[in-house]
């Protein structure tokens, strides 16, 4: 079964391709119904796989290392949050790419990504993690290719997989060094292997080089600058897929480093929390100051990746003691993903009838259409971290395990101090999330076009999407509140379904989500919500127009972009450059090694000595052609020479990195 929940998704995106070549109708049936066929066997796997805490099945002639699969409960729910996941979007699928080009194309690599990302997360060895992964990442770059063809997409599209090559090469590189070290890539190994490594610097070193290509996928600050244009620029259903679940499989990497290799790592725990937080508040000003629909829903998911992994740096920081951390970091991860996938599948919705995504040109869409004010109000509740919504309960848990390590601590202590800022911005970026959902809710749901011929026209689209998609988002959305509501209940124990991937022994006593001090903390962030809302927002960033209308502004400095400032130079100038300054450099001193090659053979040689090699190497008394050897001497001391200096020069690194 496992390995058919992996393999069979290739298959079917081999097999929609040949479909599509002599029918279209045929070949989206087909591959919704290879999404429900593989839905249905991921459900399957948790009444037969994982009945006795784990089933396993290894390839074991694959590359020496081997495919190793497992099920367990944690990689149980996620094969089905990914079905789930994947379903819905195929499905939606069908009508956003009504007429448009290369959607045989698109299928086959949609359902190739499918495969992978089961791949990833069934995966029990960093080895099989590793391999799915890269697939994931190029197969997924034609999905996000297939959003246009005119520069800004191509752009976008390019980025998205130079960060994910360059992520891929640094995560290989990591994951060589982590062999070395601890002798295994198992993951149910490193624990053990990782407290008898004989070198932590060493170690971390490797660490930080995984963090490295994990953290490109999940979207973490400083590698994150790909994500909001590849958002943007790729189809719906394929940034819905992004969101919800390609991101996280960069978690997942990052969870399997922090609970196994790291686990209860203090070191490790603090500078994922720096980079944690970071990307959680990045990613919220992002989102305040964006003007587009899907811009918004991108950072935001930027945003909400920090939120996790604040809660997975909480896990190594507060060591034996982090349930409360692990699930919360787990349950946040999938909330997430279930508040994405409607509000992503919505922006395709108004994509789909208005071909824009500007918020002054898609105001007012949705004034007459209740229904899609609920499904869209919901999700937002949820992601706002309002009680009775699923996404507080994970914010409370995460936020409860920042508190109860300062009260392990002296109040004064200049840890004590960080913190308290630490919880602060936890609080802030809660509040700046629901200031963004509110703009642009208030943007579609509520404002008024300011041109009345085309709100007019948006008022007459009445029918908005297909019954079964809009079926499908009813189901979705309507789960949010049913699980905010009764939290002890139902989430506790999909919560606690990580506990045994993140070696934590569980929650000991029932949480109480709805107690004073848990409402406060989300009052306070509620209310900052509120305040920049109504201050900033509302007051800074929208201004009147010729017409003495009030529209909204994009006032983000344009020079204020790392990618264009920093990453490509660095790549495309700076980096060329200095490989052909040292190519210079080597070709240089391969002349000089050849003139001194030519001073010991022909110094002061008698003429019957010298008339051989002059015939063997070519070398002659002519005026033009006095100084030249032939190719092949030149060449062997190219050779010769280059290897023994760059030789020399990478023991002489590999010497330091190890030391020190």
């Amino acid at each position: 079964m496992l390995l058919i929940l992996v393999a069979f998704p290739f298959v079917a995106g081999i097999v929609s391709y040949i479909i599509g070549r002599f029918s279209k109708t045929g070949r989206d049936f087909f591959a919704l119904a290879a999404t429900a066929a593989e839905l249905c066997m991921a459900i399957g796997l948790c009444f037969t796989g994982g009945t006795s805490g784990h089933s396993d099945f290894t390839l074991q002639w694959f590359a020496n290392f081997g495919l190793h699969f497992r099920a367990d409960s944690f990689r149980m729910v996620m094969a089905v949050l990914t079905g789930i996941i994947w379903f819905a979007t195929t499905l939606q699928s069908r009508e956003y790419f009504e007429g448009m080009h290369n959607r045989n194309r698109y299928y086959l690599f949609l359902l190739m990504t499918y495969g992978a990302t089961m791949g990833i997360f069934l995966s029990a060895n960093l080895y099989t993690t590793f391999i799915f992964f890269e697939i994931m990442s190029f197969t997924s770059y034609v999905m996000v290719a297939s959003g246009g063809e005119d520069e800004f997409h191509t752009k976008a599209a390019n980025s998205y997989l130079a960060f994910a090559v360059l992520g891929g090469l640094m995560t290989l590189m990591g994951l060589f060094m982590l062999h070395n070290i601890l002798g295994t890539l198992e993951m149910d190994q490193l624990v053990n292997a990782a407290s008898a490594a004989p070198n932590y610097g060493y170690l971390l070193v490797a660490g930080l080089l995984v963090l490295f290509g994990f953290g490109v996928k999940a979207g973490m600050v400083p590698l994150h600058t790909w994500l909001p244009q590849s958002y943007v620029a790729a189809p719906a259903p394929a940034t819905a897929l992004l969101s919800a679940i390609l991101s996280k499989c960069g978690i997942f990497g990052i969870l399997v480093i922090t609970a196994n290799v790291f686990l209860h790592d203090f070191t490790w725990g603090m500078i994922l929390l720096v980079l944690a937080v970071l990307t959680m508040v990045i990613g919220a000003v992002l989102a305040v100051f964006s003007t587009n629909f899907k811009r918004t829903l991108a950072c935001s998911s930027m945003s909400q990746v920090g939120f996790i992994l604040v809660g997975i740096a909480m896990q190594a920081i507060l060591g034996e003691h982090n349930a409360i951390a692990v699930q919360g970091s787990f349950l946040h991860l999938l909330n997430h993903s279930m508040i994405k996938l409607p509000l992503f599948m919505v922006a395709g919705i108004i994509f789909t009838c208005m071909k824009e995504f500007d918020l002054n040109k898609i105001r007012g869409f949705g004034r007459r259409k209740p229904l899609l004010a609920i499904i869209t109000v919901i999700p937002m509740l949820g992601v706002a971290g309002v009680p009775l919504f699923n996404g507080y309960v994970s914010k409370t848990l995460i936020h409860e395990s920042m508190v109860e390590y300062l009260a392990m601590m002296p109040e004064m202590s200049g840890l004590a101090v960080f913190f308290k800022i630490v919880e602060a911005l936890f609080l802030f970026a809660g509040g700046l999330t629901l200031a963004y959902m509110t703009k642009i809710f208030v943007a579609v749901f509520v404002e008024k076009n300011t041109d009345p011929q085309r709100q007019a026209e948006m008022d007459k689209k009445k029918k908005f999407a297909s019954v079964p998609v809009i079926a499908a988002l009813l189901i979705l959305v309507a789960a949010l509140p049913v699980f905010g509501c009764l939290p002890n209940l139902l989430m506790d124990p999909i919560g606690a379904m990580g506990d045994h991937f993140a070696n934590s022994h569980g929650i000991e006593h029932a949480v109480n989500y709805f107690s004073l001090a848990n409402l406060k903390g989300a009052g306070v962030s509620l209310a900052i919500g509120v305040i920049v809302y109504f201050l900033f927002v509302r007051g800074c960033l929208m201004k009147k127009n010729e017409q003495g209308q009030r529209v909204y502004i994009d006032v983000w400095p344009k020079w204020l972009n790392l990618e264009d400032k920093v990453y490509r130079p660095a790549l495309l100038t700076v980096l060329p450059f200095c490989g052909a300054f040292v190519a210079r450099i080597a070709g240089s001193l391969v002349d000089w090694i050849v003139a001194f090659f030519k001073k010991i053979l022909f110094y002061k040689r008698p003429a019957r000595f010298v008339a051989p090699l002059e015939e063997d190497f070519g070398i002659y008394k002519g005026k033009t052609k006095e100084k030249t050897l032939n190719k092949g001497l030149s060449f062997s001391l190219l050779l010769f020479g280059g290897g023994v200096i760059f030789a020399l020069a990478f023991l002489i690194i590999a010497t330091i990195i190890v030391r020190f």
